[in-house]
C-alpha cells in the first residue's frame, strides 16, 4: 500500500499533463536535502547504487520507529536526483512498516515510463530494493 504522504505526490504526477510530468520530476530534484555533515564527512555510511547511470548513494536511519533516507546525486543528474527528491518528501519519517509496505514499482503511478529511459526507471526499481533492505537490516530483519 502507498503511503498517504507519497499517494499525494503520485496523484500529483498522475494528474499532471504528460509534458510536465519531467518538470515536476526536475522540480523535486530541487527538495534533496544536503548529506548531513555526519555523512558528507563519512561516504563510507553511504551505500552506491550501481545500477543507476550517474553515481547514486544512499543511507538509512531508523530512530524512534521512524525512517529517515539520505541521498547523494551530483546536480548534472535531475531525473535520479529528482526520484530521490520524490522518496524523501514520500517516505522519510514513516515507520519501517510503512516503508516496507510500500510497492517496490510505486514509481510506474507516476506515469514515469512515458517521459525517461527504461535504464533510468531500472534504477529506480534498485534504488527501492537498497532502501528496503537497509530498512530491514536496521530491523534485523536481514
Amino acid at each position: 500500500m502507498v503511503p498517504e504522504k507519497l499517494q499525494t505526490i503520485v496523484d500529483t504526477f498522475q494528474h499532471a499533463p504528460k509534458q510536465l510530468r519531467l518538470q515536476l520530476l526536475l522540480e523535486y530534484s530541487k527538495k534533496v536535502p544536503p548529506l548531513p555533515e555526519s555523512l558528507a564527512q563519512n561516504r563510507a555510511e553511504l551505500e552506491q547504487v550501481h545500477e543507476c547511470q550517474t553515481p547514486f548513494f544512499i543511507a538509512t536511519e531508523v530512530e524512534h520507529e521512524r525512517v529517515h533516507f539520505f541521498f547523494d546525486a551530483p546536480p548534472e543528474a535531475p531525473t535520479t536526483r529528482g526520484f530521490a527528491g520524490v522518496l524523501s518528501e514520500g517516505l522519510s519519517g514513516l515507520s519501517p512498516d510503512e516503508v516496507l509496505a510500500t510497492p517496490d514499482n510505486f514509481y510506474e503511478d507516476l506515469k514515469l515510463g512515458e517521459v525517461i529511459s527504461p535504464l533510468r526507471l531500472r534504477g529506480m526499481t534498485a534504488i527501492m530494493g537498497r532502501l528496503k533492505r537497509q530498512v530491514r537490516e536496521h530491523q534485523g530483519l536481514e
